[in-house]
């Protein structure tokens, strides 16, 4: 990536793409790749593990302060917490319908965004998440919000599920969808939308190199510009 171009945030619904698309557009660059879905995942699963209620912020705000996220920065999504490390616990169902609850409680979120801030001031990054270029990153060199049709994410989505061993219909997949994405954007703290100067990306047709390779031109249209 020529110079110019340091930091690309990634925002976007459920099963929009973000996780793949943003892993592969930072192994093509040679950068840092931070999902904060993650963190917000280890935080509910923990939450979860220790048996405080998801719906009570100021709690789930002292666990995230008392407990530290390591990201093991290998491209799995692992996460190191609390003594545990994480990897496929992150996508139980368990975690899935609570995770929502958690990403609202504002002083969880003040906390793990400082600590996504001081990942993106080493520059090199490709941040992904629900509210990347609004809140966390709002000076970010490129800002892109990914979408497709809530069909074919909750398809996507199904896909994942099944491929875990886990038997759901594909209708109860797209109402939870559906439900999230009301969810997500509705949250009084910061809620799911784009930035002001965000490029949207509907992925729907493309492929994942396509995808990338598009916001890979358009990253390098940025730089010209500056």
């Amino acid at each position: 990536m020529a110079r110019g171009v340091s930091v690309i945030a990634i925002d976007g619904p459920v099963a929009g793409g973000k996780t793949t698309v943003g892993r592969e557009l930072a192994r093509t660059l040679g950068f840092a790749y931070l999902d904060t879905g993650i963190m917000y995942r280890a935080i509910t699963w923990l939450a979860l593990k220790n048996g405080i209620p998801v719906d009570d912020p100021n709690s789930l705000g002292k666990l995230a302060r008392a407990n530290s996220l390591e990201m093991l920065g290998d491209d799995s999504g692992r996460v190191s917490v609390a003594g545990h490390i994480l990897g496929s616990e992150l996508r139980e169902s368990s975690v899935d319908v609570n995770v929502s609850m958690v990403s609202m409680a504002s002083p969880v979120r003040k906390e793990l965004v400082a600590q996504q801030r001081q990942t993106a001031y080493k520059g090199k990054v490709v941040m992904i998440g629900r509210d990347i270029g609004t809140i966390v990153l709002p000076d970010a060199d490129l800002k892109v919000y990914l979408t497709a049709s809530p069909e074919n994410r909750a398809q996507r989505r199904w896909r994942e599920m099944r491929a875990r061993g886990e038997e759901v219909e594909l209708l109860t997949v797209l109402s939870e969808t559906l439900a999230r994405d009301k969810k997500d954007s509705n949250r009084y703290d910061s809620p799911l939308k784009p930035a002001k100067d965000a490029w949207e990306l509907n992925t729907d047709g493309l492929d994942v190199q396509q995808v990338v390779q598009t916001i890979i031109d358009r990253a390098e249209s940025v730089r010209g510009q500056r």
